[in-house]
């Protein structure tokens, strides 16, 4: 199982990215793009997904995936339960989201693409 401080030590060196807490809830942000939101009780996080790869994901794991509230459906966004990810997979997931968010220009330098 992860925890916040995974989180922390993944997202430490992504250029632009930054934690702010809103309304006693850690989120994770490039310029004001939320691209991931620990939950209150830090079990789950919301995080920027590709729209067309969710209803892949949920059916695939259910167990680790599922929807983000109704009134979010319309972003490109996932719910995650931190006890079923191990760090790799929450390395990737936080990668991605990242990347969903930063300019491209800042995304190459980061990931040593030309």
């Amino acid at each position: 199982m992860v925890d916040l401080t995974d989180i922390r030590a993944v997202t430490a060196d992504l250029p632009r990215s930054y934690e702010v807490v809103v309304r006693d809830q850690i989120k994770y942000r490039v310029g004001q793009m939320v691209y991931l939101a620990l939950s209150r009780d830090e079990q789950t996080i919301g995080i920027a997904f590709p729209k067309e790869e969710r209803a892949a994901a949920l059916a695939a794991e259910p167990d680790k995936f599922f929807p983000p509230l109704p009134r979010d459906e319309r972003f490109r966004w996932i719910q995650v339960r931190l006890a079923a990810l191990e760090y790799d997979e929450l390395r990737e997931l936080i990668l991605d989201a990242w990347a969903m968010v930063v300019p491209k220009k800042v995304q190459r330098e980061y990931f040593g693409e030309s």
